[in-house]
C-alpha cells in the first residue's frame, strides 16, 4: 500500500480530474459528507492505500485502535467503453503518451472518470451508516489527489490494463495506416516534466511505522514523530 502525503488536498485543492472525480463522488453520495474527509486526510489518519482493479482501498486510523479499512469502489469498464477508449486515443495519438507519462487528457476525462451511482460505492468496517463515511470520504481525497500526476491509477482501477490498452491501440492502428506502419508521421507531445516527489511517497509505510515503533517510548510518541516526518518533508518539498 501507498503512504499518504499528510496534509494533502490542504494546502491545494485537487487538480482538474480530482475535481471531476469528488464532484461525481458528492453526487452520488450524501450532500455534505464527502467534505469529512478533509479533516481526515488533514490529520494524517490515513495510514495507507492501494489501487486495485475495481476499488481504491485505504487504511485509515479513527475512534478504535485499529484501523478500519475503507474503500471506494469503482465499477470496471465494459468490453464497449473499452472500445471507445481505443477508438479516442486512436484519433489523437498523443493522448496514450500523455497518460503514460503522467499527464492526463482532457479528452479522456469522459470515458474513464466514474460520475454516476452505477459506477461508484463505498464500503467500511466502521460503524457509521453514511455514504460515504469520514474514512471512505479521506481515501477518496487522497485517490483525488493522486491521480492528475498518476493518471495511470485510474486506468487499474476501471479495470484497464495499460500494456494492453497499448497493444490494443498499435493493433488497431497498424490496420487503419498501413502506410505509416512505424508512426512516423505521428506528431508526439513534448516530454513531461516530472515533478520532484517527497522521500515519503516512497516509503513503505507499514515498515517506517515499524521503525519508529521500535524507538519510540509509545504508540503516541511513534504517531508524533510520524507527523512531524510528514511535515519536515512537505517544508522541503516547498
Amino acid at each position: 500500500m501507498s503512504p499518504v502525503r499528510r496534509g494533502a488536498g490542504a494546502a491545494r485543492s485537487a487538480p482538474r480530474w480530482g475535481r471531476a472525480l469528488l464532484a461525481g463522488i458528492d453526487r452520488v453520495g450524501e450532500h455534505g459528507r464527502l467534505a469529512r474527509g478533509r479533516a481526515v486526510v488533514r490529520a494524517g489518519q490515513v495510514l495507507s492505500w492501494r489501487a486495485e482493479p475495481g476499488v481504491v482501498v485505504g487504511e485509515v486510523q479513527g475512534s478504535q485502535p485499529r484501523p478500519f479499512t475503507a474503500a471506494l469502489v469503482v465499477r470496471r469498464l465494459r468490453e464497449e467503453e473499452l472500445e471507445l477508449l481505443v477508438e479516442a486515443i486512436r484519433a489523437s495519438p498523443g493522448t496514450l503518451v500523455e497518460v503514460i507519462a503522467g499527464l492526463p487528457p482532457e479528452s479522456l476525462e469522459p470515458l474513464l472518470l466514474p460520475d454516476t451511482a452505477a459506477d461508484l460505492d463505498f464500503d467500511c468496517t466502521c460503524p457509521d451508516s453514511a455514504r460515504p463515511c469520514r474514512h471512505v470520504a479521506a481515501v477518496c481525497h487522497v485517490f483525488a489527489d493522486r491521480i492528475d500526476e498518476h493518471p495511470r491509477d485510474l486506468l487499474t482501477v476501471r479495470g484497464v490494463d495499460p500494456e494492453a490498452l497499448i497493444g490494443a491501440v498499435e493493433r488497431e492502428r497498424d490496420t487503419a495506416d498501413p502506410a505509416d506502419p512505424y508512426g512516423e508521421a505521428l506528431e508526439l507531445p513534448a516530454l513531461p516534466r516530472p515533478a520532484p516527489r517527497p522521500a515519503l511517497d516512497d516509503l513503505d509505510p507499514v515498515l517506517l511505522r515499524q521503525a519508529l515503533r521500535s524507538t519510540a517510548a509509545d504508540e503516541a510518541t511513534a504517531t508524533a514523530g510520524w507527523k512531524d516526518l510528514a511535515a519536515l518533508y512537505r517544508a522541503l518539498e516547498e
